[in-house]
């Protein structure tokens, strides 16, 4: 008995041992990662808060040099700011609630078993992702429909994102019991009924998913606004934010003094961090309100998916 008690204590000691490698080793790479994935962040916000000559002399690593606020003056001294974040915050709040509401409506029946001819609208949804008929197509299309310079024009073309929705169906059909669509039908509740009342308080997890990835993806669209959008009062932040870079840029030939060019390009260089920082606010602003339900829908949707 002596003899299997100690092989047992050496047995625990040998894999407390390789447990506490893991550990360090686990740590240490991801500490290693967290620094590689924390330090641009951090070098942008220190540069966007120097100044002009401090970020291109390199003399910006970790903490802001010679602490400026140039660059934000810069930026807030366009007019068109302020309606740039007023028109970006309406087209994401607008353009979110849209794509969350059919995302569902679209995710929802797919999900169901009883559903005749899921597989082909399925397929059909499939289908989309692999072809599409281009930026023509689509530019003449939303001219018949009215459509052009106007907000919808950048909301309704996108509003069904096929991963977005094959997301939600996997998780209503994974995490959302069969037996209570039968229970309810068996009550006499109707369809709208059972997914307003049953399948959405318990769809939290996956509604914050949808919500943060819809609404990244409206907050930093750009391309179609400068496509669809021809009123420069309707221009989102992100189009504002890139005419200040293309203002601030400087041609060589043109310019005779050495110093005023260097001057300007500094201001160039650091006006992109600074906008950097001035477009991220919002998002990062958001994602503690969701995070919670955000990571708990991502996971689901890894393990059952």
């Amino acid at each position: 008995m002596a003899a299997k008690t100690e092989k047992r204590v050496k047995k625990r000691v040998r894999q407390s041992r390789s447990d506490a490698i893991f550990s360090i080793v686990n740590y240490s790479l991801l500490t290693l990662i967290m620094i590689i994935v924390l330090y641009p962040l951090v070098y942008v916000l220190s540069a966007s808060f120097s100044t002009p000559y401090a970020v291109t002399s390199g003399q910006v690593w970790l903490y802001p040099v010679d602490f400026s606020l140039v660059g934000y003056e810069t930026v807030f001294r366009n007019d068109s700011i302020v309606s740039g974040y007023i028109n970006s915050i309406i087209i994401t709040v607008a353009g979110t609630l849209v794509s969350l509401v059919v995302t569902v409506m679209a995710a929802y029946p797919l999900s169901v078993r009883d559903f005749k001819g899921r597989n082909l609208f399925m397929g059909l949804f499939t289908f989309t992702m692999m072809f599409s008929g281009g930026l023509i197509p689509m530019f003449l299309w939303i001219q018949k429909l009215h459509l052009y310079d106007t907000y919808w024009a950048l909301i309704l073309p996108g509003a069904v994102g096929v991963y977005n929705m094959i997301i939600a169906r996997t998780f209503f059909q994974t995490s959302i019991p069969y037996d209570l669509y039968e229970s309810a039908s068996l009550d006499g509740c109707s369809d709208v009924r059972y997914l307003l009342s049953i399948v959405i308080p318990l769809a939290k997890p996956i509604l914050a998913v949808l919500v943060m990835y819809y609404g990244v993806g409206y907050w930093n669209q750009y391309f179609n606004a400068m496509i669809y959008l021809a009123n420069a009062d309707k221009m989102p932040l992100q189009v504002v934010l890139r005419n200040i870079i293309l203002q601030n840029q400087i041609d060589p030939s043109t310019m005779v003094d050495v110093d005023q060019m260097l001057q300007k390009q500094g201001l160039s260089e650091l006006l992109k961090y600074s906008l950097i920082v001035v477009s991220s606010v919002p998002m990062l602003i958001l994602y503690p309100f969701i995070q919670k339900h955000f990571v708990k829908g991502v996971m689901i949707g890894a393990l059952k998916g």
